[in-house]
């Protein structure tokens, strides 16, 4: 039983759970730091945070393509059905379903949630997952919030969160997260994409590991991390 987590850069994640293939927020194509096309990622899972366009990405594609359970809020169930695509799982905020391969459950996010033709994407989310007995937490898009301490709780053995600013916290930001989150190891992404969201991850690898015991994995495009 093995859990692995690729970053694929910006925020698209994939893990291999056992063997069975799971993408988070898959947005392949105009990702500049990406380099898998999308027609080549395969996915029996797809898991989508909330409804930007750098977030949505390709899921359409790849679900058809795979016959992947897009699993995400209500109203991006309802826009991926919309496209043809009715292989879905709507779940909210607060919300957790025992599928397959891992319960998940959809946490607090602060940011936007509009779908890429403008319609109304519900509200942003995280996702807490238990997968072979190891917690993962996705943070997805969002500001820092004091309930990060609520999702710590779990007794984290990975937390996925962003540090570029601009859009999503930023450095300074997410050390404060870390220390909520007190998991036993952090993945920093949502950075480097753009100008706008460029960051020095060594040095906030370096900050993070002398104020506490968290450690830092600041990944390589499609390196995987294996808990």
């Amino acid at each position: 039983m093995t859990v692995s987590v690729t970053w694929h850069g910006h925020a698209t994640l994939s893990m291999d759970v056992s063997g069975t293939k799971v993408l988070i927020d898959p947005f392949f194509t105009d990702n500049p730091l990406c380099n898998v096309e999308a027609d080549q990622v395969n996915a029996a899972f797809i898991l989508i945070t909330h409804g930007h366009g750098d977030h949505v990405g390709d899921a359409v594609s790849i679900a058809e393509r795979c016959d992947s359970l897009v699993i995400s809020n209500f109203e991006i169930c309802s826009w991926m059905t919309a496209q043809g695509h009715e292989k879905v799982h709507a779940q909210h905020i607060g919300g957790g379903y025992q599928h397959p391969f891992g319960h998940v459950k959809l946490t607090l996010a602060f940011h936007g949630s509009a779908l890429p033709d403008g319609s109304y994407g519900g509200m942003p989310a995280g996702f807490l997952l238990t997968v072979e007995g190891k917690k993962i937490y996705i943070a997805g898009d969002t500001a820092l919030f004091s309930d990060m301490q609520l999702i710590g709780q779990a007794g984290l053995d990975l937390a996925v969160i962003p540090i570029g600013d601009n859009f999503t916290m930023g450095p300074d930001d997410a050390i404060q997260a870390v220390k909520f989150l007190n998991a036993k190891a952090v993945i920093p992404y949502h950075y480097n994409t753009w100008e706008l969201i460029e960051q020095d991850v060594a040095a906030w690898a370096e900050r993070v590991q002398s104020e506490g015991d968290t450690a830092v994995f600041g990944l390589k495009i499609d390196e995987p991390y294996t808990l």
